[in-house]
């Protein structure tokens, strides 16, 4: 019995070495890639970017549960701990499923607009980042820069010192401009052609950038030939939900990113969509499992 009490030990011992080395080669290691990956979250947004380094920003978080649902697949499963999230703006497809995330990750620094909301979901949302999280909560103004590791960082572009004076939730959206050396992508949360038009004003061709999330779901209110022109993307994503009753992606959008030449791709359509930078090029990163195995 003794014998045998031995053996048991010594086969929990070394199944527990094993399991330490498999994980310990399965944990997320500096890449020196960056990746951003357009969640499928239905009628909503969530975008994961992971810079080459590790360090993580989730900018959004869907309209319920979606958003923790999608990213073990783009997260290693022990993966706990997401460095920054961003609300862009207060409304319930973009913040709804924030709490569940401030509860399941350890989060050090929460960014949003500084634009309240009046539903119980902007409530909720609040709630968690004082009474769950322990996160420091930040306001997103225009001249930030957001260091993602590894040379990579996020350029707040919008909005500046007006957010009082904005009428409409969207109006305030937060605009990045995620780079990592030649590779760019343009996240516009909801905001509308007005907002589009004083960027390019303001910034004109700096704009420019490989990558361009389209405005409210593809609504016809973003997204406008002059933005394309600028933006001048190879790439629209649309996130949006199958058969969602506002009828997004809008057709004068879709006609509009024919014309530009940029290729159209969908959450709908395509499900979770990732994009992998080495820095000098980007290219679509397939997902073949989930969490460590993929």
């Amino acid at each position: 019995m003794q014998r045998r009490a031995i053996l048991w030990l010594l086969l929990i011992v070394v199944c527990s070495i094993n399991l330490l080395v498999f994980v310990a080669t399965r944990l997320p290691a500096p890449s020196g890639t960056m990746e951003v990956s357009f969640l499928d979250v239905g009628q909503g947004d969530a975008i994961l970017i992971t810079g080459p380094t590790g360090i993580q920003l989730l900018v959004d978080g869907g309209r319920d549960r979606s958003a923790v649902r999608e990213l073990p697949k783009v997260m290693n499963l022990l993966d706990r701990r997401i460095e920054m999230v961003l609300a862009t703006h207060p409304d319930a497809d973009h913040i709804g499923g924030l709490p569940d995330v401030l509860s399941r990750y350890r989060v050090s620094y929460v960014l949003t607009p500084g634009r309240e909301g009046e539903s119980e979901v902007f409530s909720s949302f609040e709630e968690s980042i004082k009474n769950e999280s322990g996160a420091k909560e930040l306001v997103a103004r225009a001249g930030m820069r957001i260091n993602l590791g590894g040379g990579s960082y996020a350029d707040v572009l919008y909005p500046g010192d007006n957010v009082a004076q904005l009428r409409e939730p969207n109006d305030a959206s937060v605009i990045l401009r995620v780079v990592y050396g030649d590779t760019e992508f343009l996240l516009t949360g909801d905001a509308p052609s007005w907002v589009e038009e004083r960027l390019v004003s303001q910034y004109g061709a700096s704009l420019q950038s490989d990558v361009l999330k389209a405005g409210h779901h593809g609504s016809r209110s973003s997204t406008s030939k002059l933005w394309l022109a600028i933006v001048q993307p190879e790439v629209v994503v649309v996130s949006a939900g199958e058969n969602n009753s506002y009828g997004h992606p809008h057709p004068e959008v879709l006609e509009n990113v024919e014309k530009s030449g940029a290729t159209l791709l969908s959450t709908v359509s395509e499900g979770t969509i990732t994009y992998v930078s080495d820095g000098i090029t980007y290219e679509r990163k397939r997902l073949t499992g989930v969490g460590w195995w993929r």
